[in-house]
């Protein structure tokens, strides 16, 4: 049973009538740690509807969608100068209306995206996100566009908050999700496994202009889901995982990046095996793991059937075993020895200085939207595109989910690294490489 503000926690928790407190789980502390406004960390996710949807309906709806899960009903607790954790309180409701509808006039949806990027939800305020519901004058229908601070949630946990809104908007009950497949616990192949002291290639930079003004910069793509022969050892997934190393491995090739012809790449993966029904649970979920690819495997001409196969055995394998969310060492900062600002500062530190060791880039493939998203006479969902964090010195991220048999392709970059002409040429380069990895062309 979820916790309320009026039950005390396990093991005898706060006293009666205050809010319940939780230490924040490792990534939300990690996360919390490198905070920064010029670069922040959000989660946004864009919901496109054929219809409209009424105002009050849907701030009844999502409020009771909040009720269903109150886990997301959270901010973060004040704390004095020598405090060794951070914790989050749990609120009976929000401190705040997330849902707004701006005006619908021309151009709401780009400065809405632009808004979900340049400004993360205070933490300080429960619930830590925004749901802007846009409209424009020449566009039909609208576009629930949600902004998550990625300390206290991730897109698939807002995901679950969207279906259950839905759910009650429409009064139609969302039918049973399957859990998502985890594999038999498998060895990793010898062969996936680059030297651990390897220093990475990194994206190289782009021309982001004489003055580029920090933040990130989107680019939105639907693409065909490429084609997989019956009975394929590879998943769309392994696809998209082979067509972004490409993608990057001919980026760099072509801006002369250094050490392009020998650095391996290295592909951070997040892998979720939580439930989607409505015991899932809302927070920080997922777990990263790393993929990588020798420069050999990514050279010019590379053998893209041979390389969906490893990259098949090397996924499968990262999947089944267990591992912590964020690796074995980051649970070491965690450790309540030190107060929380102290804490901070060595992460902040540790985070720069191994910064030349960080993966390559980000791949987070949603895979098929599990639930309908239907919004009764708002219609269901057309597209749903999604959005992961590409602060520095990682700098590039590609963010995808599958709706009604079309690929929503998120590109997300550092505007200190590309600039707009960058990121279409990235796209180029993906579309390009992901058509590659069709069953048509192999």
């Amino acid at each position: 049973m979820a916790t309320t503000q009026h039950q005390r926690a396990p093991g005898g928790g706060q006293p009666p009538g205050q809010p319940v407190r939780v230490p924040f789980p490792v990534v939300d502390e990690v996360a919390r740690h490198c905070a920064q406004d010029a670069e922040p960390s959000t989660v946004h996710i864009e919901i496109h509807l054929p219809g409209r949807v009424d105002e009050e309906r849907l701030r009844s709806a999502f409020a009771a969608a909040l009720a269903r899960h109150p886990r997301a009903l959270m901010r973060e607790r004040p704390r004095g100068p020598l405090a060794r954790r951070y914790e989050w309180e749990l609120t009976e409701v929000p401190d705040t209306d997330p849902v707004s509808f701006p005006p619908c006039a021309p151009g709401a949806l780009e400065r809405a995206r632009a808004g979900a990027l340049d400004r993360a939800p205070a933490l300080t305020a429960s619930p830590p996100l925004r749901l802007d519901v846009v409209r424009e004058p020449d566009r039909e229908g609208c576009v629930l566009l949600f902004a998550v601070h990625h300390t206290a949630l991730d897109g698939p946990a807002c995901m679950r908050l969207a279906a259950t809104a839905a759910e009650i908007y429409s009064g139609t009950p969302i039918p049973p999700s399957p859990a998502p497949a985890r594999p038999a616990a498998a060895a990793l192949p010898r062969q996936s496994r680059t030297p651990a002291l390897a220093r990475p290639a990194q994206v190289a930079p782009g021309s982001p202009g004489p003055a580029p003004v920090p933040g990130n910069a989107l680019l939105l793509a639907e693409l065909p889901v490429p084609r997989r022969e019956s009975g394929a050892p590879y998943t769309v997934n392994d696809q998209l995982m082979v067509a972004t190393a490409l993608t990057v491995a001919d980026w760099n090739r072509a801006h002369g990046a250094p050490g392009a012809d020998r650095r391996p790449l290295r592909i951070t993966m997040p892998v979720d095996d939580r439930p989607r029904g409505p015991e899932m649970p809302i927070g920080n979920g997922t777990r990263l793991v790393e993929v990588g690819f020798t420069a050999a495997e990514v050279a010019a001409g590379a053998d893209v059937a041979a390389l969906l196969r490893t990259t098949a055995e090397r996924t499968r394998a990262l999947k089944a075993q267990n591992r912590p969310q964020l690796g074995h060492g980051a649970g070491l900062l965690t450790v309540p020895l030190l107060p929380v600002a102290a804490r901070a500062a060595l992460t902040r530190g540790l985070r720069v200085a191994a910064g030349p060791w960080t993966s390559t880039t980000l791949l987070s493939n949603i895979g098929r939207i599990p639930y309908p998203l239907d919004f009764g006479d708002a219609g269901r969902a057309t597209a749903v595109w999604f959005s992961a964090p590409a602060r520095m010195p990682r700098g590039l991220t590609f963010t995808t989910a599958s709706t009604g048999g079309r690929l929503h392709l998120a590109l997300r970059w550092s505007r200190t690294l590309l600039g707009e002409r960058d990121g279409a040429a990235l796209l180029d380069l993906f579309t390009r490489h992901l058509a590659a990895t069709s069953s048509e062309a192999i």
